[in-house]
């Protein structure tokens, strides 16, 4: 799934308008009355600015900026975001192909103080299963199956149509603590950084990570119970989840025993970083491996700062490692964007990944071989009404491949393009 909100966490306004300088000291966070703006207002998991708060229970550097409609019934906080992205694909050699897509998500958060605490409502839909069960084109992308039998390779796999359904509830512990209790099916585990469609670093890019599978891809499990701890700028919390992908059939509520386990501690220094490392113990998460289980550490750093008056600058390193029977893969990203001004949005990602999938063998994974990706693109938006943008955008990604894969992939450097547009609500 392409761009969208650091979910659950909307700094929701109505302009534009970026954090202040980074050189001022940050605000105390507070209680939200009536017609206080949302830049001020306290995250729903914790004593601190909502404007923290991504994906899941995952963190974020505090001066990102955010997007959303927001509306005051009573003590409810209700907030509404949403894209919807018409994507033209197309990728080079015998692996490659060509493809229209539309891709993207809706999403509603509803948020109140409720007894000693403050209660979190989400739900997010994408319009992905329409892509078909084998989604997408991607050179080097590998990973889950279209038809139960047989893997994705080269192929980016659709999100299923419910990608969130969770509630959480915060306790106050004093002025600078709460604990919290995030349930999801399906949700988002304490695993890994934000996952990809909601960093600010690359959310404006349409093209999925070929390093998916190795930091953010347990962000849709069906079945998800967190606790955590928030004291200051310091956050540790555990998850008991389930750890098995998303099957082929994109449109049902899947359901299993919350086997698998996973921890992060996160730490936000300044106003302008989020650092986190995380581990997981995911039992048989592959549909077409039962049996197998896999161990998983990352972290990752994102820092963020105002640029001008309209404009952000964020950029994220991230590393994950995927330890399956003997066998270490590791997966390194680097990926950075700016806003100058309102309009324009540049956006840039460098992977390398170890895979061991993209020659499957009969009875077991392939040879691991060490492969790249970087991708460069843009977008410009025209407001077309006071909630609505256009946007026009495109990227070209260039891939490496060893040798050993050369005959595989063709006689010229495979590469890939996008063409693209979205609408979007802000």
């Amino acid at each position: 799934m392409a761009a969208s909100l650091a979910a659950g966490a909307a700094r929701a306004q109505s302009t534009d308008a970026a954090m202040p300088g980074m050189d001022m000291p940050r605000p105390a966070p507070q209680a939200a009355p009536k017609g206080m703006g949302m830049d001020q207002m306290e995250g729903a998991l914790g004593p601190y600015l909502m404007t923290r708060e991504a994906s899941g229970t995952s963190w974020q550097p505090d001066a990102s900026p955010h997007e959303a409609i927001h509306v005051r019934e009573g003590d409810w906080l209700v907030m509404f975001h949403g894209q919807i992205i018409g994507v033209w694909d197309s990728q080079s050699g015998p692996r490659g192909g060509d493809k229209g897509f539309v891709s993207g998500m809706l999403m509603a958060m509803a948020q109140r103080p409720l007894g000693d605490g403050e209660l979190q409502l989400r739900a997010m839909l994408s319009p992905d299963p329409q892509m078909g069960p084998a989604g997408y084109p991607l050179l080097l992308a590998t990973g889950e199956t279209a038809n139960g039998k047989t893997p994705l390779v080269d192929r980016q796999h659709p999100h299923d149509l419910f990608m969130e359904l969770s509630a959480s509830y915060a306790w106050k512990l004093g002025r600078a603590a709460s604990a919290f209790v995030y349930a999801g099916l399906p949700g988002e585990p304490a695993f890994g950084p934000p996952a990809f469609m909601h960093r600010l670093s690359v959310m404006d890019s349409p093209e999925a990570p070929i390093s998916h599978h190795w930091l953010d891809s347990t962000h849709i499990s069906f079945g998800v119970v967190t606790g955590g701890l928030v004291v200051g700028d310091w956050k540790l919390e555990a998850s008991a989840y389930n750890g098995r992908e998303p099957d082929q059939h994109r449109y049902d509520i899947e359901t299993g025993a919350l086997d698998s386990t996973a921890v992060r501690l996160s730490w936000n220094p300044t106003r302008n970083w989020a650092l986190q490392a995380s581990w997981a113990d995911e039992i048989s998460p592959e549909q077409l491996e039962p049996g197998v289980d896999q161990h998983k550490v990352s972290a990752s750093a994102i820092y963020t700062v105002p640029v001008g008056d309209h404009g952000w600058w964020s950029t994220t390193a991230a590393w994950g490692r995927r330890s399956s029977q003997g066998v270490d893969l590791d997966a390194w990203v680097l990926e950075s964007a700016v806003k100058p001004a309102s309009a324009w949005t540049i956006f840039s990602r460098a992977e390398r990944v170890d895979n061991d999938e993209l020659i499957p063998a009969l009875l077991d994974r392939g040879p691991a071989f060490t492969v790249g990706k970087v991708s460069l693109g843009a977008i410009h938006d025209w407001p077309v009404g006071e909630h609505l943008l256009f946007g026009l955008g495109g990227l070209y990604a260039l891939d490496f491949v060893p040798g050993a894969l050369k005959a595989a992939y063709g006689s010229t450097e495979p590469h890939g393009a996008m063409a693209f547009v979205r609408l979007k609500l802000r």
